[in-house]
Parts: structure tokens; sequence; C-alpha cells
């Protein structure tokens, strides 16, 4: 998960990212959000020098900020963002333990069940740049969920979308008369853009049509920008 890590100082924040990451895209919108000037680093999936130089450690997503310090896990990311620049806030006053309880569940359980959707689209991903890259990549599923798993989710992938649905339904129902999970955008919001992306990051918004407010809070959050000028 690893922790801060001293280096020199740099003029542009940094972030070490995968482009698939759910919690890279979560980290994004935060800097996004907060008008954090930063720059993005695509980190090789096999050689991952850059990452180890800059934090110590091979997970994604990690930050160098600007005085210099590194921190990994968007979770932690967060809280440090929130601490070096408290506005516009992330946890909005008297809704902060629910923003984190919310964002806590989002980024553990309801993206063990929406990862799994997109496991077809993570393997062509991976494919398309190269088989070692792919074999690595099934290598790292497999290690943890077992032997074959990456061919038995694509077997099983309308079953899988089909929960995935089923999982978002709470959150497209909230969503029925509010831009915002809790109606100020917060930390929990942030954290399901993050899930969220796993049906997107090929570039093409996958969201089921059966969930048409999700599909439009997903493009309200993707829209925020640090740069006041993009459109």
């Amino acid at each position: 998960m690893g922790g801060a890590r001293a280096e020199s100082v740099i003029m542009t924040a940094r972030l070490y990212q995968f482009i698939g990451s759910p919690f890279c895209a979560k980290v994004r919108k935060i800097l996004d959000f907060k008008g954090v000037d930063y720059e993005v680093i695509e980190v090789d999936y096999l050689e991952r020098k850059e990452l180890i130089a800059a934090s110590g450690q091979i997970m994604v997503p990690a930050l160098t900020l600007e005085s210099g310090e590194t921190i990994a896990d968007s979770a932690r990311i967060a809280a440090k963002l929130e601490e070096t620049y408290p506005e516009p806030t992330i946890l909005p006053p008297s809704w902060s333990g629910i923003h984190r309880a919310l964002a806590d569940y989002i980024d553990n359980r309801l993206e063990d069940i929406l990862f799994r959707a997109a496991i077809p689209d993570e393997m062509e991903y991976w494919r398309r740049r190269g088989a070692d890259r792919e074999a690595f990549w099934r290598l790292v599923r497999e290690r943890r969920y077992g032997a074959g798993f990456v061919d038995r989710a694509i077997g099983e992938h309308a079953e899988h979308v089909a929960r995935a649905r089923e999982a978002l339904l709470p959150f497209e129902e909230s969503l029925d008369e509010r831009a915002f999970l809790l109606g100020r955008i917060g930390l929990a919001d942030f954290a399901l853009y993050g899930q969220l992306y796993y049906f997107a990051f090929t570039g093409i918004l996958k969201l089921p049509t059966t969930l048409p407010r999700l599909r439009e809070y997903f493009l309200r959050i993707d829209s925020i920008s640090s740069n006041p000028d993009a459109k």
C-alpha cells in the first residue's frame, strides 16, 4: 500500500498510473477538482522503473507532490490532497464521515463486483500492447483469483454485467433528484467515478443504458478539469 517517500523538489505533481485503473481515475478527478497542476506518468506494466524509483513499491496510483513527497494508495492520496489543498473540499462539513464510509464501500465491495464485468476489455487492452503484457496481466489476476479465472470471467461476462447493474441500481436511484450522491460533491463521488471508469477506459462509455442517471453522472464528473480553459 505504501507510505510517504522523500524526493527532490519538483515543479509539478506527478501521478503514476495505469490508464485502466479505477483508483487512478479517482485520483485524477480529485486533482482536477482541486485545481492541482499535475503530469501523468503512464507506468510500463512490466518494468515499472519510474514508479519504483519514485515510490519504492510497484502499485498504482502513486502521487509525487510539488514538495517531492510521494504517496501510494488512492485513499491515502485523497487524504493528503485534502490536507494540502483544503479548498475546494472533498469532505463537506457534517458529511465527512458518510463520505469516507461510502467511499470505502465503493473502493472495496463495489469494486470487487465491477472489475469482473471489465475483464474482457482489460484483456483486449493488454493484448494490443503485446503478448508479454497480456501474459503478465493474466498472471497477476490468476495468482489472486485462481487458475482459469480470466477465461471463466470472459465466459460469464453477461452474468457479471447483470451483477454490476444490480449493484449499481441503488446509486442510480439516489441520483433521482440530485446531481451527486449526497447532494454536494465529495469523496464518495470521486470513488464512484473511479469505479465507473471500468466502463469507459476504452474511450467508449459502456455503462448500461438502463442506468441513464449514472451515465449522466459519470459524464458530469468526467467534465471536471484542472484547466479552466478546457472544454
